[in-house]
């Protein structure tokens, strides 16, 4: 499929504070994304290199914002009606309120949610 929209079709994620909707078009994903509270997730990112989100994202902060930290130090703030590029090696903080629109590579992003899901079900027992 070449198009999509956060109302129809694509793959739901849903976990305490957030929800997403994530659709492939041809080997990008696009992710309608709600936070609902806020977060930092990095202990989710354990076991990739450098214990970071190795995905490269391109999106639009539709409501809220959101904040990439990076290995040297520096961090960017995207807020409301801003367009971004994370570069890989990333953590992000999320506020509530926040709404994205992500795009990202599907087989990196397919690495990521593999961690990801590793670490909430080790955290969960």
């Amino acid at each position: 499929m070449g198009k999509a929209n956060n109302e129809t079709g694509g793959m739901p994620i849903e976990t305490a504070g957030y929800r997403a909707k994530m659709h492939d078009l041809g080997g990008y994903t696009v992710s309608y994304e709600s936070h609902l509270q806020d977060a930092d997730p990095a202990p989710l990112y354990k076991g990739l290199p450098d214990d970071r989100c190795q995905c490269p994202h391109w999106g639009i902060v539709v409501k809220g914002k959101v904040i990439a930290r990076y290995a040297d130090g520096t961090q960017d703030e995207i807020n409301e009606g801003e367009s971004y590029y994370m570069r890989p090696g990333h953590l992000p903080i999320v506020f509530a309120g926040t709404e994205l629109i992500e795009f990202s590579p599907t087989p990196e992003l397919s690495k990521t949610i593999e961690a990801v899901l590793r670490n909430m079900q080790a955290s969960s027992g």
